[in-house]
């Protein structure tokens, strides 16, 4: 039984109609502060996603959109964007009850965001120059960029709208049409979404919102011989599936976001430790850590770490967790029931292999049915144990220690992944030469950062492939270049 009677949005969004699944088949969203299903989604089955990609590509096909001049395509996505300020407050809101996010960060961050990131890619659309090589006088050669057809985007639970924009941003700018799969636990604010794109005067069929489940509609989507490219953000070991379902099918391009270990490097020489716990624990905590550029593994050298775990404690305790529609919730709620068992387990497994639990560590808020765990810190652990090396996606930091530099660098690129790292130094030499050997593929030093719109974001290793999101890097992802050798003769 749903929680309230509140009107959500819940069904599909094909051809620019909002339609039931097949069947009429749904399932459960549940509020993860409470535990109560929040509202009943379309589940969409194979059927419905034929449906959905044969509305994409008549639309790339035969309609307006791939087909407009770059002034009015930007001028479009710049409406896009203002529509979806506009409805930030809702967006916001379904994002807290459906994700857990804390509403501060939702209407702070992921909003905001979300605009900016439409907004910048609007403005690259007549920006991007195609080019003419020096082929000699009597021959014309051009390199011209051309939309890349019907692209699928498989969307994770931890940001949906934020991390929906930085796969419809580029995409749509340069002139393809999507297939959107959010989340099955977090669906409505990228249906809704949708839904504002058709308001701001996006065509029928360009933007199309399949909610379901991954082993039905992921996998349709990564095996369908109409689908050019799928964009995927989630974990490593469904981004090999769609490896596998590109290579079963059409060989279509194939772009991976997936998981992270990341490392927060303090040398010896820092002065400002106030400043690195700042960092540190927002790095640990924000989104629940639930976030792929989590500096989860905090290396600190010997000779500063006591001093540092005091203060990173003293602002751990600072980090209310409560109801995320509250705006002193620093702390929502994990995801699901399953997953926080997960965490937990990863925190008992910590203990058990001799790490040092120094803050936190429970379930808490029971009483209200939510799946809350407090910020936890482990001091004392070792490069071997598995919270050194596997991705808990919780507020969970785990602290160790090292010697000199050198080991350092080693400690933190000792690890399957390599999607981000942070470097802490007073010298300016000792942090540009750790950032050029860190194998990450953003490193930020002396905070806790991941850029911004103009830099891109996706890693090395199990933790990326194929391409990255954000900036014109993204938008070149989305293109094929087709080479155009003219006799003029």
């Amino acid at each position: 039984m749903a929680e309230n009677k509140k009107s959500y949005p819940t069904k599909a969004v094909i051809g620019g109609r909002s339609v039931d699944a097949t069947g009429r088949k749904t399932f459960e969203t549940v509020n993860p502060s409470t535990g109560k299903v929040l509202a009943e989604i379309s589940e969409c089955t194979a059927a419905d996603v034929d449906k959905a990609v044969a509305a994409a590509r008549q639309a790339f096909d035969e309609g307006p959109w791939p087909r407009m001049s770059p002034a009015d395509r930007k001028t479009t996505l710049h409406r896009f964007a203002t529509v979806i300020e506009a409805n930030a407050d809702e967006l916001a809101e379904l994002e807290a009850m459906e994700a857990g996010k804390p509403i501060a960060d939702a209407l702070g961050i992921d909003l905001p965001e979300t605009v900016a990131t439409i907004r910048w890619h609007a403005e690259a659309v007549d920006k991007i120059c195609d080019k003419i090589t020096p082929s000699g006088p009597g021959t014309l050669s051009m390199v011209v960029r051309e939309p890349i057809g019907v692209v699928a985007a498989v969307l994770p639970w931890n940001f949906p709208v934020m991390m929906a924009s930085w796969k419809l941003g580029p995409a749509l700018a340069e002139g393809n049409t999507m297939v959107l799969k959010p989340a099955e636990q977090t669906s409505m604010s990228t249906i809704r979404l949708a839904e504002l794109a058709t308001e701001a005067g996006i065509p029928d069929g360009v933007i199309n919102v399949v909610p379901g489940f991954g082993e039905v509609v992921g996998k349709a989507l990564g095996e369908h011989m109409q689908v050019d490219c799928v964009g995927f953000t989630g974990s490593t070991d469904t981004g090999r599936l769609f490896l596998h379902y590109a290579a079963d099918s059409n060989l279509k391009r194939v772009l991976l976001e997936c998981g992270g270990k990341n490392p927060m490097i303090v040398m010896p020489d820092v002065e400002d430790l106030d400043l690195v716990a700042d960092h540190a624990v927002n790095s640990a905590f924000w989104n629940m850590g639930e976030n792929c550029s989590s500096n989860s593994r905090l290396l600190v050298h010997e000779g500063l770490h006591g001093e540092l775990i005091d203060l990173i404690v003293e602002r751990a305790q600072g980090w209310v967790v409560d109801d995320p529609l509250k705006a002193a919730c620093r702390v929502g709620p994990l995801i699901e029931k399953a997953h926080m068992d997960k965490v937990l387990g990863h925190v008992e497994q910590a203990k058990k292999d001799g790490a040092r639990l120094i803050h936190g560590g429970r379930r808490v808020l029971a009483e209200t049915g939510g799946y809350f765990v407090e910020p936890t810190i482990f001091d004392e652990v070792t490069p071997e144990m598995p919270l050194a090396r596997e991705e808990v996606f919780g507020p969970v930091l785990a602290v160790m220690t090292f010697r000199t530099p050198e080991e350092a660098i080693a400690m933190a690129n000792d690890t399957d992944y390599g999607l981000a790292a942070s470097v802490f130094a007073q010298s300016n030499k000792t942090a540009h030469n750790a950032a050029r050997q860190l194998r990450a593929g953003t490193v930020s030093v002396n905070c806790y950062g991941e850029g911004d719109q103009g830099t891109p974001f996706g890693g090395y290793k199990l933790s990326g492939f194929g391409g990255r999101d954000k900036s014109l890097a993204a938008h070149d992802q989305y293109c094929e270049l087709k080479t155009v050798w003219m006799d003029l003769g």
